[in-house]
């Protein structure tokens, strides 16, 4: 269960987030690097062909980017300008293809978080890719922006011949049914949202656990605390590819100080450990990383540095 104090911080800055996007877009705030579309790019890692897209970009507020640190903090790891009032997330949802799978990590929002997002079906187009062919979904956790973007407006499944996979700690959560009661009423519409979706998903759903394989060379991380059951991605190959979900948001940030809350994270204390967890794991075997929200496309390693890491773009 998510600390009643802490659900209340995620909820005031949430709403603010989603004014302060709308709002900064219509001032020419955001860049044009995040109001065009970005990608799609292609690579290989082992035995997968590993195709990064986009759902499009939004802003976030550096309440939202971290409450532990200021404004001009924030400012300077980013290397804006000192007045900076947030920072660009992309989203980048995946495709894994290998042999008949074509596997996809997250679904974006659906266009249902403003109007620099919700473009995953223009960027799989991009790709030469349909909807129709992707074999499974795999999501990291449950989140608006990585499931929101699943079943269509008039009911449909947005990815009619997929079955759909998620860690079964983080549905079994969002499954509860007293989930909007227990928390905060400015949650509650992102909450049923969630609940929506997994309801028309339905039995279409099955689940994971951490240490286990969703197919053949795609092993699962337990990442918890951004959300209860969060997960991050391995591919199998070389020295490894992480795909870290939201464990860690900012890389710029939280390569820095992993010990710091992202304002959407669940469990602070433990979103913390997993991005340090993670970030030793990928910095000792020097894997590479791939992230959400990331520059895109967001793919990197981290390097360990004086008690902390330092992201290095690929």
């Amino acid at each position: 269960m998510v600390p009643r104090a802490h659900t209340e911080t995620i909820r005031l800055d949430r709403r603010r987030f989603l004014a302060a996007s709308g709002g900064l877009i219509a001032a020419g705030v955001l860049p044009r690097s995040v109001l065009a579309l970005s990608g799609p790019t292609t690579f290989t890692h082992g035995a997968f062909e590993v195709t990064v897209l986009s759902d499009g970009a939004f802003e976030l507020p550096f309440s939202v980017v971290s409450p532990d640190a200021t404004p001009e903090q924030l400012a300077a790891l980013l290397g804006l300008a000192a007045d900076a009032k947030g920072a660009a997330a992309e989203i980048s949802p995946v495709v894994l293809k290998s042999g008949a799978e074509v596997i996809l990590v997250d679904t974006g929002t659906g266009g249902l978080m403003g109007p620099t997002a919700g473009k995953l079906a223009e960027s799989l187009e991009a790709a030469g890719l349909s909807a129709g062919a992707i074999t499974r979904v795999i999501y990291t956790h449950a989140h608006p922006d990585h499931l929101w973007g699943s079943v269509a407006a008039d009911g449909a499944m947005a990815f009619p011949n997929a079955s759909f996979h998620m860690a079964e700690a983080e549905l079994d959560f969002w499954r509860n049914p007293d989930l909007a009661a227990a928390m905060p009423a400015g949650m509650g519409d992102m909450i049923r949202g969630t609940q929506a979706q997994l309801a028309a998903i339905g039995e279409r759903m099955m689940t994971f656990r951490p240490g286990s394989e969703v197919v053949p060379g795609v092993g699962v991380i337990d990442t918890p605390g951004h959300t209860p059951g969060h997960v991050s991605f391995e591919l199998a190959g070389g020295d490894g590819l992480i795909l870290t979900g939201e464990a860690i948001t900012v890389p710029a940030v939280f390569f820095a100080h992993p010990e710091w809350t992202f304002g959407f994270d669940a469990d602070g204390g433990a979103a913390g450990r997993s991005r340090r967890a993670l970030l030793d794991m990928a910095a000792a075997g020097r894997k590479q990383m791939l992230g959400y929200h990331w520059p895109f496309p967001g793919l990197g390693r981290a390097e360990a540095r004086d008690g902390a890491f330092v992201y290095v773009p690929a």
